[in-house]
């Protein structure tokens, strides 16, 4: 089925007929109004809204569409603003005829127009038949605003977009405005389940957007089982002539905007032409005078740069104009060509800026640039051959002044003055090789004068200079030879002068040597550090000093004959004129170092070295009083210390709280000693910082005391300790004082006899089961030496003993008394501890039975039987 064919489905109710269709009068009319009202409301509203949207371009509107219209002078009004015509002038009167007469004009208008109308007579309207005004309406809206209308133009597009084409739904609308103005409405959000929603969106974005009234209620198009076609139809049609005027707006703008763009672009290839013509033109005309000037350059460096710069004009400046000259040249046929198919008049470019006269002006530039080429090449061959001569002239005239450069400061200077004899020889000997060169550098003066002179004849344009620096050279070369024979004539005077210098400085080395290693050894000796111990090797090194400050007049004799030799030198360099350079060929020695070292050795290092002496006297007297000082301390000191260790080790009678008092006696009569022990640190302190490190006063040292005070408190404090732990065994093991005293005997006897088979006897005496075997006494040691040291204490000896002797508590008999606790119970509750233990125990096995595991137990229950194995040793708690 296609959109031309006579009828075409695009919803589920409705149907449009073909343009022929449109034009007959429906013969149902009045039967569809009587069974459907609702179609007539429909109607009545859409029909007034539209009739108002032509009317108010009038500056009019109706509001009863079966009133207003029945005088006949709207209904003309109308007619004329749908068709654009003029109507017959309507009749004045309020007469019925004359309202007769009028919708008779208006009715004669619409049959003029190809309608024909069936049933419908002007006293019909007149008298405000609703049903006949409403049929002559949508005659009207069939002529004037849908018989022009295309099927495919104002249907396909909404069927393309709204697959369901229900006009209830408004999807249908929707999609109309979409399809054309997709920026109005964003169709993907709208739902089929909210036509009212869809409705009034497409109403209020025509109303508000496409300037189309609203002529439909949404609420009746839904709840209407069959909302009425034509009512749709002409609401419909108002969408083809907003978007028809919209798109015919588009199509004027666009085809005006094309012309534009095409008379703006020649008017821009117009612009662009005379603009590189205008450029062009005047660049040819700087470039002309500046290849028109002939000024030839004096040099050939500057002739070369005109050379180059022409070079540079041909292959970086007139390129580019080359190629604007040819896209000017493309710019114009191509203007032209546009403006001939564009059936525009030819361009004509401004006078004097036509393409034959550009051409014209570049054939000149042409001209002008070939002529100034040929003058540049003849012009820089003119300057080459002066160039050379200048060239050599320069080239010569630097070789000789490089030669010549600092001769005559050298020939002036009298460096002879403070030379040695044999500089003064060998200056000598290079004066007479400078003599020899200076005699062969002859002819080349001369070639520098001979070229000067030719490039005078060849009128030289810098020939000033050139004159001027040959009168220079030959002034030089005169200057040079009178200075020659002026130092020849010094250099053989003073030459004799330091033959007589040279035999006193030798004569000075000789002696100044052998008094300059005196000095050193001396200076060496009085430097000599030294390392003293006591009062007699001190008076020793002062008897040594005394003997070598006896030598020293006989030692100043000596150099005061060396220093007489070195004025006489000074004497004949002052008489003649001679500058000592200072130095002694013959040696590094001068008579300023031999002073200044005798002032240093007599008058700094022999007073230095008695001071040095006399301190070391007083120091070694100090330390001999210190170590007295110290010796007599340390002897007392060492002397208590050995009789409280003797004392200690004796043992001591009486019951053990007996022996603890004394012990802690004498443990407090050894923490009092301890400030004289500090005092003794402090003075044994001052020796060390006084480097004394022997004292034959004693044999005592501060480590012997400090050791044996650490000692004696260490032992006092083991055997208070040991003493405390035997009162702990005899109180907890209820041992008796002659059992304690009988265990002390056999461990004494145990100890000084080293024989661990002993232990064994004890135990086997007082349980009489000793077998002898090596497994009981293997069993015994792991008892009294669990770490397997070797050492057996005395309370690991009592330890054993009332183990073996005496009856002891056990895991079993702890475990019996928690279940005398418990009720007989294999567990014991919190509260049970509580009130059977006193706190502290209580909180204590609280805090260390862990959790019972078993059946029917409380929870909190406690496992009294690990934690009574732990404290034995029985268990990992």
């Amino acid at each position: 089925m296609t959109a031309v064919e006579t009828q075409i489905t695009y919803t589920n109710s409705y149907t449009i007929q073909h343009e022929d269709a449109y034009m007959t009068q429906e013969e149902d009319w009045d039967r569809d109004l009587l069974l459907d009202p609702a179609w007539e409301k429909q109607q009545r509203k859409t029909f007034t809204a539209w009739c108002n949207s032509h009317l108010r371009k009038a500056g009019t509107q109706i509001e009863n569409i079966e009133e207003d219209f029945r005088n006949g002078l709207k209904l003309m009004l109308l007619l004329e603003v749908i068709s654009g015509e003029r109507l017959p002038k309507p009749d004045k009167g309020k007469m019925r005829f004359h309202k007769i007469a009028n919708v008779n004009k208006a009715l004669d208008f619409i049959c003029s127009k190809g309608v024909k109308l069936v049933s419908i007579g002007a006293e019909e309207i007149v008298d405000g038949n609703v049903k006949m005004t409403l049929g002559m309406i949508w005659t009207i809206i069939l002529r004037f605003a849908i018989q022009d209308i295309s099927v495919e133009e104002m249907i396909c597009s909404t069927i393309a977009t709204n697959d369901h084409g229900n006009w209830k739904d408004g999807l249908a609308l929707c999609a109309l405005i979409h399809r054309h103005r997709p920026d109005l409405i964003d169709y993907s959000k709208l739902r089929k389940d909210d036509p009212i929603g869809n409705l009034n969106t497409a109403f209020e974005v025509a109303e508000k957007y496409l300037d189309i009234p609203k002529m439909l209620d949404a609420e009746d198009i839904v709840n209407t089982p069959k909302p009425d076609e034509k009512a749709i139809m002409t609401y419909v049609s108002c969408f083809y002539h907003a978007f028809a005027g919209a798109e015919q707006a588009e199509t004027a703008a666009n085809r005006i905007c094309k012309v534009l763009a095409v008379n703006q672009e020649n008017e821009k290839l117009m612009e662009e032409y005379e603009k590189l013509a205008s450029e062009l033109l005047e660049w040819i005309r700087r470039t002309i005078p500046w290849l028109e000037n002939r000024v030839a350059e004096q040099t050939m460096r500057a002739m070369q740069q005109k050379l180059e710069d022409f070079r540079d004009y041909r292959r970086v400046h007139k390129p580019p104009r080359v190629q604007e000259k040819c896209q000017l040249e493309i710019n114009f046929n191509t203007l032209q060509t546009k403006l001939r198919l564009s059936n525009r008049p030819a361009f004509m470019p401004s006078e004097g800026k036509m393409v034959s006269d550009i051409a014209n002006a570049w054939k000149g530039l042409e001209q002008v640039e070939k002529g100034y080429e040929e003058w540049l090449l003849t012009e820089i061959r003119r300057l080459e051959r002066l160039d050379h001569l200048a060239e050599k002239f320069k080239q010569k005239c630097a070789m000789h002044e490089a030669w010549t450069t600092g001769k005559e400061d050298l020939l002036s200077q009298k460096d002879y003055e403070s030379a040695s004899l044999m500089e003064i020889r060998a200056l000598m000997r290079k004066h007479e090789a400078f003599e020899s060169d200076l005699a062969a550098h002859q002819d080349r003066v001369e070639q520098i004068a001979a070229i000067a002179q030719e490039l005078n004849e060849l009128d030289y344009h810098d020939a000033a200079t050139v004159n001027t620096r040959c009168q220079g050279i030959c002034d030089q070369w005169d200057n040079l030879g009178t200075l020659t024979q002026k130092r020849r004539d010094s250099l053989e005077r003073v030459e004799k002068l330091w033959e007589t210098i040279d035999q006193l400085y030798l004569e000075f080395a000789k002696r100044a040597a052998p008094f300059n290693n005196w000095m050193d050894g001396a200076m060496e000796d009085l430097q000599d550090m030294f390392i003293v111990h006591s009062i007699e090797e001190i008076q020793s090194l002062i008897t040594a000093h005394d003997q070598f400050k006896a030598t020293l007049p006989e030692a100043d004799k000596e150099r005061m004959a060396t220093l007489g030799i070195h004025n006489e030198i000074l004497k004949i360099a002052q008489t003649y004129g001679i500058k000592l350079s200072g130095i002694n060929p013959y040696t590094n020695l001068s008579s300023q170092d031999i002073s200044t070292k005798w002032d240093t050795v007599s008058q700094h290092f022999v007073p230095l070295r008695d001071q040095m002496l006399q301190e070391e006297v007083a120091r070694q007297q100090a330390n001999e009083r210190l170590r007295r000082q110290f010796a007599a301390q340390v002897r007392d000191g060492g002397a208590w210390v050995t009789s409280e260790i003797s004392h200690v080790s004796v043992d001591i009678a009486g019951s053990l709280e007996e022996q603890m008092n004394s012990l802690k006696q004498y443990e407090q009569n050894i923490i009092n000693y301890k400030s004289n022990i500090d005092k003794l640190e402090g003075d044994h302190q001052l020796i060390q910082e006084s480097l004394i490190f022997d004292n034959k006063h004693t044999n005592y040292t501060m480590e012997h005391i400090r050791v044996g005070w650490e000692q004696l408190l260490t032992t006092i404090a083991r055997t208070i300790n040991e003493v405390e732990n035997q009162i702990l065994t005899r109180d907890a093991k209820g041992i008796s004082q002659e059992q304690l005293n009988e265990f002390r005997a056999s461990f004494n006897h145990f100890d000084r006899v080293r024989r661990l088979p002993c232990l064994s006897h004890l135990h086997g005496l007082r349980s009489g089961q000793w077998s002898g075997g090596e497994v009981e006494f293997a069993r015994i040691m792991t008892l009294v030496d669990p770490n397997n040291t070797g050492v057996v204490t005395f309370q690991a000896f009592i330890d054993f003993m009332t183990r073996e002797t005496a009856e002891t508590d056990t895991a079993e008999q702890v475990m019996a008394s928690f279940k005398i606790l418990a009720s007989d119970k294999n567990y014991i509750t919190v509260e049970e501890l509580r009130r059977e233990l006193p706190p502290e125990q209580a909180e204590y096995c609280i805090t260390r039975m862990t959790r019972y595991v078993g059946p029917d137990c409380p929870s909190g229950a406690l496992d009294y039987i690990s934690f009574s194995s732990a404290l034995y040793g029985e268990s990992d708690l």
